[in-house]
């Protein structure tokens, strides 16, 4: 049968028996040879399928079992190669070994009552329905296993692999062993069969223990030496084919390589599997919450992950995956460290922003006082478990607030630290800016007019120069400039009402000759307030110039002191209340008057809010100024479609007060929205009398709106519109504010605008009335409100022409 099987071209098969050292602890040590995982990782290669632990010690009932059999011998199955030029072969592997009783510890008693050297020699085996050996948990389970007989229960041996440890075994001398491998071998010799002696664990192998086994087989001259690893897979293939080619001449010469060039190759192919298997985890698993059976079901077909567990086995490549998955966290955690951190000195700047509150504190102090600011949860959230990169909080994206344990890392405080520097810097850059105006404020070297390149000699060697950039010096000497020439400027002004005589003689529309003009510098020349410009005697004479044109036309437009002349302010006033008796034209009012400024905050959610905006932009000019009755406004629009409570969404800002709030609402989730919104900012103001007080003056209008439109009902249902109005209207009353007819969106506008004209009116005229009134600079003597007002009732001139009559 078997030779029949030889002739079969297409897949001949060979019986290869493995024996070596066996027997009780005495005579092979702790451990054996490594026959058993010798044949594992021939016949299952692949490293889930590889088990070290293979004992030989058994009880009965195991040694009886369907895959012991009653015998010394384990069929571990058939496997298959293809050697060279794509012929493939077929193998039966049979392992030799001594089973020994658990309860004795001696050898089992078998069928076979020879000793084991003569037993191993054995060129036929016969065993019935014995089952294919997998492994020590088999036994007793075979019905969970696969169950696979041996070929008709008899196999005819073609060749022997002689095993031989070269590791350092424990309670075994390599000298005994080899003495058992002798006589071992002289047995197998007498079969004529073909054998090939494998050196096993040559990953612990030791030097002289190999040499030794290299002497023996040039001593028995044919025998063929292949250095193998069951655990490392090296050259387990080549021991096994090797015999092959030895048994079958027409297979070709057997090429040994060594252990370390072997074990080279090996570790190749399984640092490029490796690499491409780390590649494929990269491309799948790209978030740090993965898991391992789900990518793993998503990998299952990829070539880089067969290969890989092929080789190194499924825990290995679960341990590459968790590391990959580890390091996706730790790149996340640090994303998130680095977002608070670069939050953190914004949020001290806020909260901590005065240098006396913490100047005298420990950074733990610091934490304690950051605690009770109002605002503190608004920066800061407090976790339940910490650290904090170990919560889910590093999973929440949509909250950037910082962790409160975060603050206790040396990080933190060295942000703390350069805070604190910071305030301690500028509170000294205050000192020095303030040092500076004083000195220059003092300073009779510095006049109006004087360039800042020669005053700059003026600070080159006082304390505070060191302290401030030039572009500070710059500001703070041209505002002091600004100052002192728009004071030297009234302070000629009135030089020049005091001396009017000089200016009665002049022709009407006429420029001023040049004697005349000499004549006029000659009698000012000796007043200070003549010299304090004499660095500006363009605008010096600009004044002149100015003075005579008001002479000899006094109004309000040509008044020294326009535009605040008095005359003005009392127009103002009184058209505002008798504006039947004193109305001032359009034209007036839209030219002369200031633009009012409205800062409105539009609330609405998903998209509304922004396209409200939009429609609003679009009614006003290309300057966002807005006209309702002839009165310009300055539109300021803040759509808000979040969460009210994060600064990004707050309704004050340092550079936004609102005047006014629009909600907008299209459905009944939007209108919960705007009711929980406003809810929120009233939580977050509670406590504060200042905030609370602006919030519940501040203006609010509903409105609901479609997609169609701002307004526009049409594209809603009649039941649904009237619900959604009926609600609306709800809320308006609950929150006490104006419920808006969607038919007429621009009323909630002209209903805002209104209102703060008509506060800001009302402010203005009692703030007016409240006060002395200030006439021009041109009569600082008459300060009389009545006086000023019957004049300017009888009388339609500019109320600085008193002066003259005066």
């Amino acid at each position: 049968i078997i030779m029949a099987k030889k002739q079969d071209a297409r897949a001949p098969i060979y019986n290869l028996v493995v024996v070596g050292l066996s027997g009780t602890e005495k005579e092979k040590g702790q451990c054996g040879v490594g026959k058993s995982c010798l044949c594992n990782r021939f016949v299952r290669p692949s490293a889930d399928d590889f088990d070290l632990d293979h004992t030989s010690v058994l009880s009965t009932s195991d040694f009886g079992g369907r895959v012991v059999n009653n015998d010394h011998f384990l069929y571990w199955g058939e496997a298959g190669r293809t050697i060279e030029e794509g012929q493939e072969c077929r193998m039966n592997v049979v392992e030799q070994t001594e089973f020994i009783d658990d309860q004795t510890f001696q050898p089992h008693r078998s069928t076979a009552l020879q000793p084991y050297i003569k037993r191993a020699a054995s060129t036929k085996l016969a065993s019935a329905e014995k089952l294919m050996y997998f492994c020590t948990d088999q036994l007793g389970l075979e019905q969970d296993f696969e169950q696979k007989q041996m070929p008709e229960g008899k196999l005819i041996v073609d060749g022997f692999l002689l095993s031989v440890d070269v590791s350092r075994g424990m309670n075994r001398s390599f000298e005994d062993q080899m003495k058992f491998v002798g006589n071992l071998y002289n047995q197998l010799a007498k079969t004529k069969k073909p054998v090939v002696l494998a050196l096993t664990k040559c990953d612990e192998g030791v030097e002289r223990y190999i040499k030794d086994s290299h002497a023996f087989a040039l001593a028995k001259k044919n025998l063929q030496v292949v250095e193998t690893s069951a655990r490392s897979n090296v050259n387990v293939d080549l021991a096994f084919l090797t015999l092959v080619q030895l048994i079958d001449k027409s297979r070709g010469k057997p090429k040994i390589i060594p252990y370390f060039e072997a074990l080279k190759q090996q570790s190749q192919q399984i640092a490029l599997a490796k690499d491409r298997y780390e590649w494929l985890v990269t491309r799948i698993a790209n978030n740090h919450n993965e898991t391992w059976p789900v990518v793993s079901r998503r990998m299952q077909t990829a070539p880089e992950y067969k290969e890989y567990v092929f080789l190194e086995g499924t825990p290995k490549a679960k341990k590459l995956f968790q590391q990959h998955v580890h390091r996706l966290k730790q790149e996340h955690i640090e994303k998130r460290r680095k977002a608070y951190l670069n939050t953190l000195p914004q949020a001290l700047s806020v909260l901590i922003p005065e240098l006396d509150e913490i100047d005298h504190l420990s950074w733990s102090g610091v934490q304690k006082v950051l605690e009770t600011k109002r605002d503190f949860s608004q920066w800061f959230v407090v976790l339940d478990d910490t650290p904090w990169e170990t919560t889910p909080h590093i999973d929440k994206m949509d909250d950037d607030r910082i962790p409160q344990d975060l603050l206790e890392t040396p990080a933190a405080e060295t942000i703390y630290e350069t805070h604190l520097d910071q305030l301690r810097k500028e509170r000294k850059r205050a000192e020095m800016r303030w040092e500076f105006k004083e000195k220059l404020s003092v300073s009779p070297f510095i006049t109006p007019g004087k360039p800042w390149e020669e005053a700059r000699s003026f600070i080159m060697n006082e304390d505070f120069y060191q302290w401030l950039d030039e572009a500070e010096y710059l500001d703070i000497y041209n505002k002091h400039q600004k100052e002192i020439i728009d004071r030297a400027k009234e302070d000629f002004q009135e030089l020049l009402l005091e001396y009017s005589e000089l200016f009665y003689e002049l022709e009407v529309d006429a420029k001023p000759s040049k004697e005349k003009m000499g004549a006029i510098q000659e009698v000012l020349g000796e007043e200070q307030r003549f010299k304090a410009l004499q660095k500006l005697q363009a605008e010096r004479d600009a004044l002149v110039l100015k003075h005579i044109h008001f002479v000899y036309h006094p109004t309000k437009d040509t008044c020294p002191n326009s535009p605040h002349c008095v005359d003005s302010k009392i127009e103002q006033i009184l058209a505002s209340r008798f504006p039947t008796r004193y109305a001032s034209s359009d034209s007036a009012r839209l030219e002369g008057g200031r633009a009012e400024r409205i800062n409105l905050v539009i609330l609405g959610k998903d998209g509304l809010a922004r396209e409200m905006a939009n429609e609003i932009r679009a009614l006003c000019t290309s300057d966002d100024r807005y006209v309702v009755d002839g009165k310009i406004y300055e539109l300021t629009l803040r759509p808000i479609e979040g969460n009210v409570r994060l600064p990004v969404n707050s309704f004050h800002t340092p550079t936004f007060t609102p005047h006014g709030c629009l909600c907008l609402y299209n459905s009944k989730e939007s209108l919960s929205y705007v009711v929980e919104s406003l809810e929120k900012l009233r939580e977050s103001t509670i406590g504060r009398r200042e905030r609370e007080n602006s919030l519940a003056q501040l203006p609010l209008s509903l409105l609901l709106v479609t997609k169609r439109g701002v307004g526009s009902i049409g594209d809603i249902g009649g039941e649904t519109a009237q619900t959604l109005i009926q609600q609306g209207q709800q809320v308006a009353a609950k929150l006490q504010c104006t419920y808006l007819d969607p038919a007429s969106p621009g009323k909630a506008i002209m209903d805002l605008l209104w209102l703060q004209q008509r506060i800001k009116f009302l402010h203005l005229f009692y703030k007016q009335l409240s006060r002395p009134f200030t006439v021009c600079c041109s009569s600082k003597s008459l300060s009389d409100y009545i006086l000023l007002s019957s004049f300017f009732l009888f009388r339609k001139t500019c109320c600085s022409s008193l002066c003259r009559l005066v």
